[in-house]
């Protein structure tokens, strides 16, 4: 065995360790997905299996027994659907090139499960996550009662196998904290580049679109060996940066006006996310620098409360504080009818300006499993009501930051137009994303290869 397939054998015998006396696991990857006729999507595979195998390849499921002993089912060897297809590692090589005990074909599932299943006591695999797998476990499981007669023993009760893998994959190891720092440098040189590619095409008086700097991303993906883009990629200019999810399109990107992009590669099964707002022709406007100045007070606000033992909120609260006291002095919100900052933050009055949340888990998935919710402190309940929408709100202690965790820091500002909000403040949004992964002292930014400061950005771009 490699030591990368030992990385995965050591994750199985955890896992292993935690499915209880009689437990074994079941655990598929994702199916392939049809576009159009004859052709599917661009395959991805489970994010929960490949954390358990490192296994590309579709129409596989691993099952696990509290034994430690794992099974693997995949593709079979097949030289003619290889020509069409490509290459298959079959269950033959799977055993050495995986580090698995054994494997069959995946033809071979639905006769080899109800076996497997005999004499365990309980059946793990994700809930709500698989269409059919449920399904799919019963039909097995009245194969296992229909040989009672014959001595045989049924599962008597099923776990959630997410809550047990979502707790695995929260902390991440050294292998993963090395790839998520590597896709970060391919991340950053993207954003680079776009910046860069914005204001030298401006400079030269030609036709900018969106699409021209969503290319310089994916180039920078692709060339520095980055599988996939992470998600959509977001490049917004002007108004559009206050649309929260907007996609890459072909509106113009003009000449004093922000381009906000949100974009990150995927890189051998790992996101980065990072979002930064730069002025398409490389100058700041005096409001824009004023709201981004603010933006990034904030975020360092958030990035000085992300540390071990801090609450997954403080970074969040940190940004709010900083950013109603902001919105109060630049004059989007109007002190005589909402307040002081403080009064910002009860009414939630900045929600018209900063809708969402400073931070998310980042892991294989860009918005990665695990609770936000302190596990040990689940039975604290407190209830209040929310002064937007009156909806009755359940508090929990959030989470306790622990050394490995990774989550984003991306506070930002959106302002359409409304009566009350100064003209010069319009259609500009801005939002400032970094990944950090949490240290004993603080926290460790991945995605700082690429300018953050305004100054710097318009130093970038001048070059």
């Amino acid at each position: 065995m490699n030591s990368t397939a030992s990385v995965y054998a050591q994750r199985r015998a955890r896992l292993a360790a935690q499915l209880g006396e009689g437990g074994i696991a079941i655990i598929p990857t994702a199916p392939e997905r049809q576009r159009n006729r004859d052709n599917n999507f661009l395959y991805r595979h489970d994010s929960y299996f490949y954390y358990l195998t490192g296994f590309t390849e579709p129409n596989a499921c691993l099952v696990l027994a509290a034994d430690g002993t794992s099974t693997l089912f995949c593709q079979p060897k097949d030289l003619e659907r290889e020509i069409w297809d490509g290459y298959r590692l079959g269950p033959d090589a799977a055993v050495s090139t995986l580090g698995v005990d054994a494997a069959h074909s995946i033809n071979d599932l639905s006769t080899r499960m109800p076996r497997l299943l005999e004499n365990t006591q309980c059946v793990w695999f994700p809930f709500a996550t698989h269409d059919g797998l449920a399904a799919r476990v019963e039909g097995w499981l009245a194969k296992v009662r229909a040989r009672v007669r014959f001595g045989a023993l049924c599962p008597t009760a099923q776990g959630d196998l997410c809550a047990l893998l979502d707790e695995m994959r929260l902390v991440k190891d050294a292998h993963e904290l090395d790839i998520m720092r590597r896709a970060g440098i391919i991340s950053a040189r993207a954003h680079v580049r776009a910046m860069q590619r914005s204001a030298r095409m401006l400079r030269s008086g030609e036709d900018v679109r969106e699409y021209h700097l969503d290319a310089e991303l994916l180039h920078e993906f692709r060339q520095s060996g980055a599988q996939y883009t992470a998600y959509d990629s977001i490049v917004a200019a002007g108004a559009n940066a206050c649309v929260l999810h907007y996609r890459a399109d072909k509106a113009p990107v003009r000449k004093g006006e922000l381009v906000l992009i949100d974009a990150g590669c995927e890189l051998d099964g790992y996101a980065s996310d990072i979002t930064r707002t730069f002025p398409a022709d490389g100058v700041f406007s005096g409001p824009q620098r004023a709201l981004y100045d603010l933006v990034l007070e904030s975020q360092n606000a958030a990035i000085a409360a992300t540390k071990a033992g801090a609450r997954f909120n403080d970074p969040h609260d940190a940004t709010v504080a900083v950013l109603a006291q902001g919105m109060l002095d630049l004059g989007l919100l109007d002190a005589n009818k909402v307040g002081n900052a403080q009064d910002v933050i009860d009414s939630r009055a900045y929600f018209q300006f900063y809708m969402h949340r400073t931070g998310h888990w980042l892991g294989m998935d860009v918005h990665d499993c695990g609770s936000y919710v302190e596990p040990t402190e689940l039975g604290d309940v407190s209830e209040r009501t929310d002064p937007l929408s009156g909806e009755t709100i359940k508090n929990r202690p959030s989470r306790i930051l622990r050394p490995g965790m990774v989550t984003t820091i991306e506070p930002g500002i959106y302002v359409r137009p409304a009566p009350g909000v100064p003209e010069r403040y319009h259609h500009i949004g801005i939002r400032i994303e970094d990944d950090a992964v949490v240290t004993e002292s603080g926290c460790e930014l991945m995605t700082r290869g690429v300018p953050v400061k305004a100054d710097d950005i318009e130093a970038l771009m001048r070059e």
